[in-house]
């Protein structure tokens, strides 16, 4: 859903897992272009490893033709894929034998040991392991922290989750090679650093989550300074004071309360009403951080109340869903606002607006498959020039944006490629 690539404007750097079986799925490149966008370090790990799939060295070439980073790898397995028996790690030499374990319940035991240790029957695939070792670092992929941190390269690493194996080398990498939080620019250019006034901005808007109350939970990343559960804070959308007396960290389902937050930390504000997703609370020197980018939208739907004599309900539901970032909500004048149609990265989305619509809302909803699939930003003059074009249709968002709608990529290009004077921008995680 849309909220997987919000999630990433808040953090310093990303996990990216690739199944051994499977490579580079289509969803993984979508969530790696919206981390190049933001220039977000990104560590590999090429997971179930103790099933049959590709080859190791055909991922690391599938890695650098696919997203363009060079793989670094700190762990190298021994044995090929479905045949696990642990990995070499590449700084020391050492070998690190995986032992399987009954269902992963526990952290898999760990036996390192010397080149000369190794014994029967390891042998022959730790000589595998050794030669391509060694052949890595004639091809110079080895790590440097500098190149990672620039989004140069990713480090790379070899696990099985399910058996528990690498799960901890990996907490481990993270704290020894992911970046602290930094300063970060405000849209002004205005630099914030860590050590300054409170700063945090919002990723992320839920409500209900609580049925029996009207929540509303604005999940902050806080960028700069110390946060104090009750302290004031300014709204800088609106200019306005925004008192922070509950604030909450969420995991799962469980809610506990927060004292006090440091930069990198995540802050749940209870009663956020007033904000939006992209906004920015702060206090001392005003500051603005550039709003969370929209992202493009593959699946299209229209939809109307199922209950006509409660669409006031519906209506209100809609646009808190907007609010809230559930969904986009796309609308025109052809179309009118009782039939607006909704946007969604992925499918999961309408499945949310169906059960929100119906259970806070009590309001049920129809939709109706749209055969949309690509969508460009483009402005008034745009929709004036695609009017009229069979398989385009141009709405406009609640922000004031103009997408334009497309059966497919043919069309997309082929509409682009006749019209070179209209606007035609493609969206963060959108397709090429």
């Amino acid at each position: 859903s849309e909220d997987t690539y919000r999630v990433l404007s808040a953090v310093d750097s990303a996990v990216m897992l690739v199944d051994a079986g499977k490579g580079l799925e289509p969803q993984t490149l979508k969530l790696f272009r919206v981390c190049a966008l933001r220039g977000i370090p990104v560590i590999t790990v090429i997971n179930k490893w103790d099933r049959p799939g590709l080859s190791a060295l055909g991922l690391m070439d599938l890695i650098q033709e696919k997203i363009g980073l060079r793989p670094t790898p700190l762990t190298w397995p021994v044995g090929e894929a479905g045949d696990f028996r642990g990995v070499l790690d590449r700084r020391t030499g050492e070998f690190v034998k995986y032992t399987r374990t009954a269902g992963g319940a526990t952290r898999a035991p760990e036996r390192r040991m010397g080149p000369g240790e190794v014994e029967e029957p390891d042998i022959q695939a730790w000589a595998a392991a050794v030669e391509e070792h060694e052949l890595l670092g004639l091809d110079e992929a080895d790590h440097d922290q500098e190149r990672f941190l620039a989004g140069a390269t990713t480090p790379v690493m070899f696990a099985s989750a399910l058996q528990n194996f690498g799960v901890a080398q990996l907490l481990d990498l993270l704290l020894e090679l992911a970046p602290a939080p930094g300063e970060t620019r405000g849209v002004d250019g205005a630099v914030r650093q860590v050590t300054d006034d409170f700063s945090a901005f919002v990723f992320k808007v839920q409500s209900g989550m609580n049925a029996a109350h009207r929540d509303r939970l604005a999940y902050a990343r806080v960028v700069s300074g110390s946060f104090e559960r009750g302290m004031v804070v300014t709204h800088a959308a609106t200019g306005r004071p925004f008192a922070t007396k509950f604030a909450q960290a969420v995991f799962g389902r469980e809610t506990t309360s927060v004292e006090t937050a440091e930069p990198g930390d995540i802050i749940g504000l209870v009663n956020a009403n007033a904000l939006r997703v992209g906004d920015t609370v702060y206090v001392g020197p005003s500051i603005e951080y550039p709003p969370v980018p929209t992202f493009a939208p593959e699946h299209f739907v229209t939809a109307s109340a199922g209950d006509i004599g409660r669409y006031k309900q519906f209506r209100r539901g809609i646009e808190q869903l907007d609010q809230e970032g559930v969904v986009q909500v796309l609308r025109s004048d052809v179309r009118g606002d009782q039939n607006p149609v909704l946007a969604a990265v992925g499918p999961m989305q309408f499945e949310v607006v169906e059960e929100r619509m119906a259970n806070e809302f009590n309001a049920p909803i129809r939709f109706s498959r749209l055969d949309y699939q690509v969508a460009r930003r483009t402005d008034a003059a745009g929709a004036t020039a695609l009017a009229g074009i069979r398989g385009v249709e141009v709405l406009q968002r609640s922000d004031g944006t103009h997408l334009a709608l497309f059966v497919d990529q043919w069309r997309a290009k082929t509409t682009a490629r006749d019209h070179p004077d209209v606007t035609l921008e493609a969206l963060p995680a959108g397709g090429s």
